[in-house]
């Protein structure tokens, strides 16, 4: 029987970069479910199983990433889902809450490419 593919909780409010993450991992072999909002992927959290979470911190909608990332850490049964924060903001202090919270990752956006951090996503699954 082949092995479940792995799926990954994209959160991402600019629909021209979603749907490039999205169609990356899907070529890379994952499944994907998309929220623009927090309370959009929160309730996806809800309903699906969900083995890492690719998080912006720019939001739609009046919460953003950190607000996101502190209810899902909360939570006992999605406390230790990784997530990976793929930002603009490079602020210092908003990187040390992330990293104090226990995400996994952040990368600031331009510092990145997209094959780089799904590389670093399928070493983590692996783990």
């Amino acid at each position: 029987m082949p092995e479940a593919r792995k799926v990954v909780l994209i959160v991402e409010d600019e629909l021209p970069l979603l749907n490039a993450i999205k169609t990356k991992l899907e070529a890379e072999g994952f499944d994907t479910v998309s929220a623009r909002t927090a309370d959009e992927a929160y309730n996806f959290l809800k309903d699906i199983k969900v083995d890492l979470i690719w998080l912006d911190h720019y939001l739609l909608g009046v919460q953003n990433g950190l607000n996101l990332a502190v209810k899902i850490k909360a939570q006992k049964d999605w406390k230790n889902i990784p997530i990976f924060v793929v930002s603009n903001t490079a602020d210092p202090e908003k990187v040390r809450e992330y990293l104090r919270l226990g995400v996994t990752k952040y990368y600031p956006k331009i510092e990145y490419s997209l094959s780089d951090i799904i590389a670093d996503i399928k070493q983590t699954l692996a783990k």
